[in-house]
């Protein structure tokens, strides 16, 4: 396997260029190359790509070897350029060394190629490590000549009669005084920019540090300009000469930001463990393999346990082993770090209560694996729950028990009108089941069903049962129903809306229905049901004024009107049963 080298090759001659990589691969090399011989392709190139080297023929048809050599140069990138030409005197040779190509080879002496880009190669690396040594010299230069004017920290330096030599500018950027508002003053009357406690610190130190000893990282408390209080952390040393010592020089790092963060860090401490303490969920922390670390005193009441007893018996005593959800919630937090659900515990009495489990997994500030478990008993909301259960089931015997008392009214009154409701109500649950729908939506729309011409008690029986075309009257009095059966329902208290259903169960998808003319997903879909089970069923039956129209009329009614008139879901549905369920009429 040779060398590798990146050539980016600005000729226009294939042959050409492939002789120029056999020479290249005799010389040891395994190039990976690109030909150009236009400034668009070189400057793409260039853009795109890094390079060891140029190799540039001299004349091209749409280009030339000085344009080439002009376009690196603007470019700005340090890339050795060669050419190689079949044909090139020597004052033009020279002119393009002149303007920056390193060397040129004539194609017939293809021998001096290798050692060439060798020589530039080296050249090349030698360039780019002095560029780096001055570059690395010249910014510690500025670094150092930087250093003391502009250091984060306060640098002062005191003689042994405590009188301020030198400070650097920093202290301007930190208590907003200059330097030379300290500069020539005895440290005993600078009190104004220490707190009294502080300053008292300050003397004493100073004394030892010119005894002698050495101090660090003691916290002083400066006074600024403005009269804010900052925090300072301050080293000291003894400044020696002739092994005596002539002074001290101090280092004052500004650390009130530190510190406000440690404060409130503390705060926060102080709120998390409140809220610990206090939670009304029980709170564990626990090890991998099941040890609990932490319990906060909610976890002691629910269990009936001490703190102790907890850590003693672990995870799994606290646990119903035998809960089919257990696995599935383990799984789910290995797989996914969390989990949240409901799960059955185990009190210190024998007893078991539900309870709601939150549970993550978290890395500790030692990069241990731990788990945090937040569990609330809900032994009552699930008591309450079933009270409720058993509440909403008596609601919908008393809501069943009202409406067979309508239905045995309308029965009593209008033979014909209480049968189409029962079939209608049939038709309806069978679509709504067909739809996939909830059990809860399909037993409100079978109770809608068996009442939602409830309505027609405020029509005279005459008008019901008139064996002829009603006049546009009568019909008016017809369409009142719908709203008439909304006024008896609406009071009726009932877990489904079965008077909005009454009311709309004549309304079409195109606003043409009655009698509010709405339309789409104003409707509901309970009655958007219904519809089309009242059309069905109506079609298909016998009326006092005519004789059924038979099912096929009914459904092909529904087949042509599907998303005009009627839901297109409930449509397909309703066909769905007839054509191939083998559904038919009571």
């Amino acid at each position: 396997m040779g060398k590798p080298l990146r050539v980016l090759m600005v000729e226009d001659s294939e042959d050409d260029a492939l002789l120029l990589i056999r020479e290249l691969k005799k010389g040891g090399y395994d190039p990976e190359y690109e030909r150009v011989s236009t400034a668009e392709t070189m400057r793409s190139a260039l853009r795109q790509k890094s390079w060891d080297v140029i190799l540039c023929d001299y004349q091209m048809p749409q280009f030339n070897g000085l344009a080439a050599i002009t376009l690196l140069k603007d470019t700005g990138i340090d890339i050795p350029l060669i050419i190689v030409s079949g044909a090139i005197g020597e004052e033009r040779a020279l002119e393009c060394m002149r303007l920056g190509a390193l060397d040129y080879i004539m194609k017939g002496n293809m021998s001096r190629l290798v050692p060439a880009i060798e020589r530039e190669l080296k050249d090349a690396e030698s360039r780019r490590q002095r560029k780096q040594a001055e570059e690395e010299l010249r910014e510690s230069e500025e670094k150092y000549r930087l250093s003391f004017e502009n250091v984060a920290d306060v640098i002062y330096v005191i003689d042994t009669n405590l009188d301020v030599l030198s400070v650097s500018p920093s202290v301007k950027r930190i208590l907003g005084y200059k330097p030379e508002d300290f500069i020539g003053r005895p440290v005993f009357k600078l009190e104004n920019i220490f707190t009294p406690e502080s300053f008292k610190q300050v003397i004493a130190d100073a004394s030892l540090i010119l005894k002698g000893e050495t101090i660090a990282a003691k916290i002083y408390r400066f006074i600024a300009k403005d009269g804010t209080i900052k925090y300072g952390e301050v080293s000291g040393s003894p400044v020696m000469r002739n092994d005596k010592i002539i002074g001290m020089i101090s280092v004052a790092r500004d650390v009130t930001d530190r510190k406000q963060a440690q404060e409130d860090l503390q705060a926060s401490e102080d709120r998390y463990r409140s809220l610990f303490e206090n939670s009304m969920d029980a709170i564990l922390l626990t090890a991998p393999d099941g040890r609990i670390m932490v319990a906060n005193p909610e976890a002691c009441r629910i269990f009936g346990r001490t703190q102790e007893d907890i850590y003693q018996i672990g995870r799994a005593g606290l646990l119903d082993q035998t809960d089919p959800r257990l696995k599935v919630a383990l799984e789910e937090r290995k797989r996914t770090g969390r989990f949240r659900g409901e799960l059955t515990f185990l009190r210190e009495n024998g007893t078991y209560f539900s309870g709601e489990i939150s549970s993550s997994i978290f890395n500790d500030h030692d990069g241990r694996q731990m788990t945090s478990m937040c569990i609330r008993d809900i032994t009552e909301r699930k008591q309450s729950e079933e009270k409720l259960k058993d509440t909403l089931e008596s609601l919908r015997k008393a809501v069943a028990t009202t409406i067979q008392v309508m239905v045995s009214a309308v029965e009593a009154r209008d033979p014909y009108t209480s049968g189409h409701q029962l079939r209608v109500a049939d038709i309806a649950r069978a679509i709504a089941t067909e739809m996939g729908l909830s059990q809860e939506k399909i037993d409100g729309i079978r109770m809608a069903g068996s009442i939602h011409d409830i309505g027609k008690l405020s029509i005279p029986a005459d008008i019901l049962s008139k064996p002829t075309k009603l006049s546009e009257i009568e019909f008016s009095l017809i369409k009142e129903h719908s709203r008439k059966g909304y006024e008896i329902l609406k009071d009726v208290e009932s877990p489904w809306p079965l008077a909005q259903i009454a009311y709309q169960h004549h309304e079409r998808m195109d606003g043409s229905g009655y009698p509010r003319n709405l339309k789409g997903e104003e409707i509901l879909i309970e009655a958007r049901i219904l519809s089309v089970a009242d059309v069905v069923e109506a079609m298909a039956s016998h009326r006092p004024y005519r004789p059924g129209l038979g099912i096929d009329a009914a459904l092909q009614e529904i087949s042509k009107n599907r998303g005009i008139l009627y839901d297109p879901e409930v449509a397909d549905a309703c066909l769905r049963l007839f054509n191939e369920k083998g559904y038919k009429l009571n």
